[in-house]
């Protein structure tokens, strides 16, 4: 049987680039692009590796393991041991996890699948099929997707809710830092942009401003009068619909900042994609908190050690 090896291994490339993107989705890992992209390349050489140096070393079961650990450096690069060996056991979960429900799609439709020591290598005919490409190309992404959201829905049901945590915000280029509660009742977020929308009081967010613009804020809050806000930020300024506790519905000053720093015991989370809502008052009566945080945030979150 011909064996078409470009073929052969684009697809492994692609099915280990997809198992990288899936490790950083997890893991929250900030390394760029190209270096998930070297890693899936690292990583898919183990198919011409199989096919020209079958008894090679890396096939054996000792040398894809020390091979493992190659594919983990140029893909995340390391920062410290601890982080390493979490992306390191986050890589074979992933693989084992991807793995078996391909082989649980490939038994339930019968696909002429063939799985050789170094990845998904041929089909019937050396390259595969219309049926075996699509089961490949749809079955792939489809148990991807599933992982991940299964994944996701796990990691937001054991988030640890009302707990404090460190709050570092950062608008216009200045930075102050209080503390913020993590409130599982918080399900706002921007109709347009779908960002969520943690809430921060007049005793923190009067950082940023005059007594003045604050009272600029107030009233245009109080008569949905949004004229007449503040210049100094006004290019951060948005206007977010919501629906008060009393039913109605009503708009809020939300303000878009450069980022959100969250300190999670080792880690700090950052995010970008979130906006902040002014709450003229205090949240906590014994000002414990200054900010309630959206449970939805580590998500949209990039993860480094603290």
């Amino acid at each position: 049987m011909t064996i078409y090896l470009d073929a052969v291994w684009l697809l492994n490339f692609f099915l280990d680039w997809m198992i990288l993107l899936l490790v950083q989705s997890i893991t929250r890992n900030n390394a760029q692009k190209w270096r998930v992209l070297l890693g899936a390349m690292v990583a898919s050489l183990l198919v011409p590796i199989a096919l020209f140096a079958p008894e090679s070393f890396v096939i054996t079961t000792f040398g894809k393991a020390l091979y493992s650990l190659v594919i983990v450096l140029a893909a995340f690069g390391f920062i410290n041991f601890r982080q390493f060996v979490h992306h390191l056991l986050s890589f074979y979960f992933v693989s084992f996890a991807l793995g078996g429900g391909l082989i649980a799609i490939h038994f339930f439709l019968g696909n002429q699948l063939s799985v050789n020591n170094g990845g998904i290598l041929t089909f019937q005919t050396g390259y595969g099929d219309q049926l075996s490409w699509l089961f490949v190309l749809f079955g792939f992404p489809f148990i991807w997707w599933f992982t991940k959201s299964r994944m996701d829905k796990q990691a937001l049901e054991t988030f640890r809710y009302d707990q404090l945590y460190q709050v570092t915000i950062r608008i216009k280029g200045k930075s102050f830092s209080t503390m913020g509660y993590m409130d599982s009742g918080n399900q706002l977020v921007d109709p347009i942009s779908r960002k969520p929308v943690i809430i921060c009081d007049q005793t923190f967010m009067s950082n940023w401003f005059t007594r003045e613009e604050w009272n600029q804020l107030q009233h245009a809050q109080e008569h949905l009068s949004f004229e007449s806000l503040p210049d100094s930020i006004g290019d951060a300024i948005q206007i977010v619909p919501y629906q008060g506790v009393d039913g109605n519905r009503t708009f809020m000053i939300v303000l878009k900042p450069d980022e959100l720093l969250v300190n999670d015991e080792n880690n700090q989370l950052t995010i970008k994609k979130v906006l902040v809502g002014l709450q003229f008052g205090d949240l906590a009566p014994d000002g414990s908190y200054h900010c309630l945080l959206h449970p939805t945030i580590y998500k949209q979150s990039v993860a480094t050690s603290a």
